[in-house]
């Protein structure tokens, strides 16, 4: 495909589609004429839909060659096909899903590739070395925010081993109907957290004291590493503290000794199936689909041939293509799982009076995604073609090798807290529209699905898979570049954007039970 900007362009994904988008920067005007004959009847922008042959009305529109939506009207060869224009279908019945019968034959596996990371006492290995300050409940969120503020001014210079040093703070643990069902949700979100093994695997937490949730429940014995000589809980309501400056210095106390230990770490060679990736996207556009989702899955198998664990989630931007991941299972039971999955937050939509529909973002329809339909279909892209080995709910961790369905809502933020949750150690975070999205606790590798974006988010993206629809790269060598890019920042020699900027992002939990 040439890269010359005067050719028209469009992008056709399989032999059976209808639609196709077109390419050229700014969109192309009416009766623009392409090599293959056709010719714009409008203006189409771009990343936008344009018919590649007359659709009567009622008929399939077909992108990703699936039904993606009913025309409403009569579509003339050359115009310009968009959401207002068509009717949803309906999403893949649960009860009527294939199984099992699209599993990939099993490619080599890859051996020789490793990366640098921290090791931990549970066998679990970081990316990063960073000291990570638990809280039970959000009353104490501002006096520790303000503890760790002194901790990186006057502790942490003294410990240049240590990455850096956080605070786990959030809206939950009082105020809150702790047992009601729904609520383990952000409780063991809160504990996996805590766990995750960018923080060397031992939590510290500072509790209020008079909370439901106790230190306890957020952290049952069983649950806790060994921490020798380090107290891992400070109490603010504990007597011994007469001023909230006794809070502040107990809370440096604490952490000065975990960062001793931290500090003695160091990084060691180490297989590449010990990393846990996440994939995630925001501000999709419909070339997400076609560019970065599609590198980041040429990755995502090379990373499950290398023995690595990568989990993709987003509940709703999977919805409308469960029946192609059900038919990747790599068993009954782990499709079961998936369907539900898939259940449970149909209902959990439907109890809030709305359905899948409400997911797409005025962006991503700006961006040529016409409907949730549409943008699952590129979203799945990103998990390439390994069976799915396991299937885990919302917080859990994830503990299975190979390629694992985590799941999410689809809100940046509230997946991205809960694939922390789930243990990962890096995240790609694939966007067509650009976010300045960020994690304190893993490094986000962003990748953007068009050279636009990239020349003018030059700071905030670390790769460019635009390269992909002008033809000037394919989809394996920008996966392969993903692929090594991980393992140069997983080690510690290469920083993502995000990094560079510290560009950290709130955690958010993910709380569907009642608050009182």
């Amino acid at each position: 495909m040439s890269s010359d900007p005067i050719r028209p362009l469009y992008i056709r994904v399989h032999p059976s589609d209808n639609v196709a988008i077109i390419v050229n920067e700014g969109g192309l005007s009416a009766g623009t004429r392409f090599d293959s004959g056709l010719v714009l009847a409008e203006a189409i922008p771009e990343a936008h839909k344009v018919a590649l042959t007359d659709i009567p009305q009622g008929g399939s529109v077909i992108r990703y060659g699936v039904v993606i939506g009913h025309a409403e009207q009569h579509i003339v060869r050359g115009s310009w096909v968009h959401e207002g224009i068509l009717t949803l279908p309906q999403a893949p019945d649960l009860d009527r899903l294939p199984i099992g019968t699209a599993l990939s034959e099993p490619l080599g596996p890859l051996e020789g590739f490793t990366f640098e990371g921290f090791v931990n006492d549970d066998g679990s290995v970081g990316t990063k070395n960073i000291l990570g300050i638990t809280t039970t409940v959000q009353c104490v969120a501002a006096t520790v925010d303000f503890a760790v503020k002194r901790i990186k001014a006057e502790i942490l210079p003294k410990y240049p081993n240590v990455d850096d040093v956080i605070a786990i703070t959030h809206t939950y643990g009082c105020g809150v109907a702790i047992n009601a069902p729904g609520s383990e949700i952000p409780i063991r979100t809160l504990r996996n957290l805590s766990l995750n093994p960018n923080l060397g695997g031992a939590p510290l937490v500072v509790s209020l004291g008079c909370e439901k949730l106790q230190p306890t429940q957020l952290l049952p014995n069983n649950s806790l590493p060994i921490l020798s000589t380090v107290p891992y809980i400070v109490r603010l309501q504990d007597e011994e503290h007469q001023s909230f400056g006794d809070m502040v210095s107990a809370i440096m106390e604490m952490t000065e000794k975990r960062l001793i230990q931290l500090n003695a770490r160091s990084r060691t060679t180490r297989p590449a199936s010990d990393l846990i990736v996440g994939l995630q996207c925001g501000g999709s556009d419909a070339f997400s689909g076609v560019t970065a989702n599609p590198a980041v899955g040429y990755a995502a198998d090379l990373l499950v041939r290398a023995g690595a664990t990568v989990m993709f989630s987003e509940v709703t931007e999977v919805r409308d293509a469960i029946h192609l991941l059900t038919a990747r299972a790599a068993t009954e039971p782990v499709a079961r799982d998936l369907i539900r999955e898939m259940a449970w937050y149909d209902a959990y939509l439907q109890r809030g009076g709305v359905d899948r529909s409400a997911n797409p973002t005025p962006g991503n329809k700006h961006g040529g995604l016409a409907n949730i339909v549409e943008k699952a279909l590129g979203s799945i892209a990103k998990a390439g073609t390994s069976p799915i080995s396991a299937v885990y709910g919302p917080g859990e961790r994830v503990k299975t090798k190979g390629l694992v369905f985590a799941a999410t809502p689809a809100s940046d933020f509230v997946c991205g807290t809960l694939q922390l949750a789930a243990s990962m150690n890096m995240h790609v975070f694939t966007t067509g529209r650009g976010t300045p999205y960020g994690l304190a606790m893993a490094p986000v590798i962003k990748v953007s699905s068009r050279t636009a974006l990239a020349e003018r988010w030059s700071d905030l993206i670390d790769i460019d898979a635009g390269t992909i629809a002008s033809g000037n790269e394919t989809i394996e060598q920008v996966g392969e570049a993903i692929f090594r890019f991980i393992l140069e920042v997983a080690s510690g020699r290469t920083q993502t954007c995000a990094d560079r900027w510290g560009l950290h992002n709130e955690f958010a939990l993910f709380n569907p039970a009642p608050i009182t």
